[in-house]
């Protein structure tokens, strides 16, 4: 079986509709793949109707962005959750709102420099979708001043821009306790991925761990090889779920369907712990 457990539609910062992003993952010969929109659930229904239509066996999903006390960036996947439990509905929703204000304010102090307008970037947000930089990327390159969404990141974007914005984001052990109590599977995304930023130390893993951290994201283009080696050991360690993914956003970056895939053994591991929704599988 080709399983992919980290995927992204136009809800989040893909660039597909999540029924164009099912009929892209049949194409690329996937038998089940997992919708993972930052802090949204929005497109569970649309990728539902296109896993019927497609053949392709789904795990509705979610990737929750989280930050330490410490400021390091977290991503937490989590699988299987019942999106209206309260909690964890109560917080994504404050997480959403202060990215709202964040990029505003972004596109604020970009303004002052480049040609770029809140209207502009509204332009490249699907309707109900999770607004972030990669739409302000977006909207740059749309006006000529970046090439790609890559370029954005690297220079205008990177947090260490003068228009860099922080945001509200929960603790990600905060996140675990309360993805566990959704009924949901959580796993740390892309745990080691230090070309994105500073990454967790190993403390903030036990403490996650101690939380009810189920999972482990080990085979991701952005974690490199001695990295994964570490994973490996800790999942051993530990017993955490190692699962291996694409992290997929159709055009907006590099990353292609089914690039890395996780074990069925693995998906089974999930689909015993997760009983906030059901997935659907051939």
């Amino acid at each position: 079986m080709r399983i992919d457990l980290h995927t992204h539609s136009n809800i989040s910062d893909g660039t597909q509709t999540p029924a164009e992003l099912v009929a892209a993952a049949a194409q690329a010969r996937l038998d089940v793949m997992a919708l993972t929109d930052h802090d949204s659930t929005a497109g569970w229904a649309e990728a539902l109707e296109a896993a019927h239509e497609h053949g392709v066996g789904l795990v509705p999903g979610m990737e929750i962005s989280c930050k330490t006390d410490r400021g390091v960036s977290v991503h937490l996947l989590c699988y299987l959750q019942d999106p209206a439990h309260p909690g964890l509905l109560e917080e994504i929703t404050k997480a959403r709102t202060a990215r709202l204000s964040r990029a505003e304010r972004m596109v604020e102090l970009l303004s002052e420099d480049y040609p770029l307008s809140w209207a502009d970037v509204n332009d490249h947000v699907a309707p109900g979708a999770t607004i972030g930089r990669p739409h302000i990327a977006d909207a740059l390159v749309a006006a000529g001043v970046v090439a790609d969404r890559s370029e954005a990141f690297a220079s205008i974007l990177t947090s260490r821009s003068r228009y860099f914005v922080s945001h509200y984001a929960p603790d990600p052990v905060q996140a675990v306790e309360l993805v566990r109590a959704a009924g949901g599977v959580p796993v740390f995304a892309h745990p080691v991925a230090a070309a994105r930023g500073r990454v967790a130390p190993p403390e903030v893993f036990h403490d996650m761990i101690d939380a009810g951290l189920l999972g482990l994201e080990v085979d991701h283009r952005d974690n490199p090889p001695e990295g994964r080696e570490w994973l490996r050991k800790l999942a051993a360690e530990t017993g955490m779920i190692m699962t291996g993914s694409s992290d997929y956003h159709g055009a907006g970056k590099p990353n292609l369907l089914g690039e890395n895939l996780t074990d069925p053994s693995a998906l089974e591991r999930i689909l015993g712990h997760g009983t906030g929704t059901k997935p659907f599988l051939q």
